[in-house]
């Protein structure tokens, strides 16, 4: 069969094995066994084993489970509880105020666990609720829970940068340096235009009543601020501080942060035995689900680049002569368009055999090519049919909140992704720089 043939065939059958409801891992790796056979015979299967063991030799992917277990523990402790508690009374007299509160925890409990799911769900729990008791418009609830719980796949440490950094040979260090800026500017943009909507449509987002907001007195708001920010600060320098300053690998860190997130436990006096039970599970669990994504999607990528398939695309994107910056574009679109149907994982070992090549020969910085891609897979996780913040929020949403709510809650917040996305790219700076001065 020729290259252009396996090329075609592969991404049509990933499509209706997606479409028909099959798991990811298993789609990849039967359409790599399928393909695979037809191509080499038997053969194949020595290439499957090489792949596989390359996954379970990896020594990066050890902190996968750690920084899971560190998510699940700290999902015990109460720290987002607290901290949501703080910045709903300390962003409340604000129009919006409590969104804008989601946000900030979002973004603050991102940087202690790097799992959307998590971040989606606990604030999905405790927000919610609260936001529609204060009369806010659902939409925009909707949109700001979605919206900040993906920043914890972005801002480190994430997961999805550790796989990135180990399919681009990259430095974790470097690439989660790489991507503070970018997840802060998302963040920025989120709260900037939840107060222009509010301003704006001030039903969709009414303050604090005064009583409510002299229910807190400035001290007790400042203790309370304090007490509930210590925490996730001295997990997040224990674990970037540690990594930057030298002091140890990203899979120590991931060792130091898990150290302190059951710390934190027993200081909140949340410790049970059940709850270590279930969070070991809970560990397994999501990393058996990497791990075997990963396999999947590392033999579907052998047999694609093995049969000629990523010289197809590659000659495609570069043929269509747009220069540089139309195949960045391109590249982009593409990315958008695989993040509507296939998880974070998948589109990685897809794309990077391929895409990664072209950007090395037209130019572009890695790290800062690296960075604008996770920053452009933001929108995977918001994007339907297959956004899974989308029913990450639906599965703990009150009954009253439709799953269309949902959906056109979180469409301006992955419109301000592409935002987010123009900005890294016209300033590459806010990649690259600080990268070259924390890590050397």
């Amino acid at each position: 069969m020729s290259a252009e043939f396996i090329t075609i065939g592969m991404f049509i059958g990933l499509l209706i094995g997606l479409f028909l409801g099959h798991p990811l891992a298993f789609v990849l790796g039967g359409l790599a066994v399928i393909f695979g056979y037809i191509g080499w015979g038997p053969l194949c299967f020595y290439m499957f084993l090489n792949q596989t063991w390359g996954i379970m030799d990896n020594y990066i992917l050890v902190c996968i489970p750690l920084f899971i277990f560190m998510a699940q523990l700290l999902d015990q402790s109460g720290v987002a509880e607290d901290l949501f508690d703080t910045m709903r009374h300390l962003f409340g007299p604000l129009r919006g105020g409590i969104a804008i509160a989601v946000v900030v925890v979002s973004t603050l409990f991102g940087a202690c666990t790097g799992i959307i799911g998590a971040s989606v769900v606990t604030m999905g729990l405790l927000a919610m609720p609260v936001m529609l008791k204060y009369g806010y418009d659902k939409k925009l609830a909707s949109g700001s829970v979605c919206a900040g719980g993906t920043l914890g796949i972005l801002i480190p440490p994430s997961i999805m940068l550790v796989v990135m950094a180990d399919q681009a040979a990259l430095s974790v260090g470097k690439l989660f340096a790489g991507a503070i800026i970018p997840g802060l500017i998302l963040s920025g943009l989120y709260i900037s235009y939840i107060l222009v909507k509010c301003w704006w449509k001030p039903e969709h987002g009414p303050a604090l009543s005064i009583e409510e907001r002299k229910a807190v007195s400035g001290k007790k708001l400042t203790i309370m601020t304090m007490k509930s920010l210590v925490p996730p600060m001295v997990l997040i320098l224990g674990v970037l501080g540690s990594i930057f300053a030298g002091i140890a690998t990203p899979t120590e860190a991931a060792g130091v942060g898990a150290a302190l997130a059951f710390a934190m436990t027993l200081a909140y006096g949340k410790f049970t035995w059940s709850g270590l039970y279930a969070s070991m599970v809970n560990t397994a669990k999501t990393t058996s689900m990497v791990i075997i994504i990963l396999v999947g999607a590392a033999c579907f990528a052998g047999v694609f680049m093995g049969s000629g398939g990523g010289d197809v695309v590659r000659n495609f994107i570069l043929g269509i002569g747009l220069g540089k910056w139309g195949t960045f574009i391109i590249m982009m679109i593409i990315l958008f368009l695989l993040g509507m149907f296939i998880d974070w994982i998948g589109i990685i070992m897809i794309t990077f055999p391929v895409f990664l090549p072209i950007a090395q020969e037209l130019g572009f910085d890695k790290l800062w090519f690296v960075v604008t891609i996770a920053v452009m897979l933001q929108d995977s996780f918001l994007t339907p049919p297959f956004g899974y913040a989308l029913f990450y929020l639906k599965g703990v949403a009150p009954p009253d909140v439709k799953t269309t709510d949902i959906f056109w809650g979180a469409f301006p917040f992955w419109r301000l992704m592409e935002v987010g996305l123009i900005i890294v790219v016209l300033f590459p700076k806010t990649i690259t720089w600080l990268a070259s001065v924390l890590v050397k």
